[in-house]
């Protein structure tokens, strides 16, 4: 884990982008394509998981690292809500809802697995080595 280059190698920011990318498919649907504000606001939630990972990355350092880490984590629980949202107003199937919704966490649990990685490691980020 510690030999990354660049936060496209790393894992479970190829599986946020992955998620972006399905969640951007469901806002094409009818009824969520003319929900403005909940489109808006999931579109935001689902790529700031993928954006918090690179800007954390891109800071170099662990703490900062671990941070911006948390913060995506939070941003794919705030999805996971929203998806509970789009399938209350009847926008996605109760499948697509559970697909989704195993992605999120399972987004979440990684992140939450690189955090506590990060803390136990010696990694200390590209500006250190």
């Amino acid at each position: 884990m510690s030999t990354w280059k660049s936060f496209e190698e790393i894992e479970v920011w190829q599986l946020a982008r992955q998620f972006c990318q399905d969640i951007f498919n469901i806002m094409q649907y009818e009824g969520l394509k003319t929900d403005f504000a909940l489109k808006d606001q999931i579109n935001r939630s689902s790529g700031s998981i993928m954006d918090n990972i690179a800007e954390g990355f891109g800071r170099d350092g662990t703490k900062e690292f671990v941070n911006f880490l948390s913060i995506a984590k939070g941003s794919a629980n705030e999805s996971r809500s929203q998806l509970h949202r789009i399938l209350d107003r009847k926008y996605i199937s109760d499948s697509e809802h559970k697909a989704l919704c195993n992605k999120a966490l399972e987004i979440a649990n990684k992140i939450g697995g690189l955090i506590a990685y990060l803390k136990k490691s010696n990694y200390r980020g590209i500006k250190f080595r």
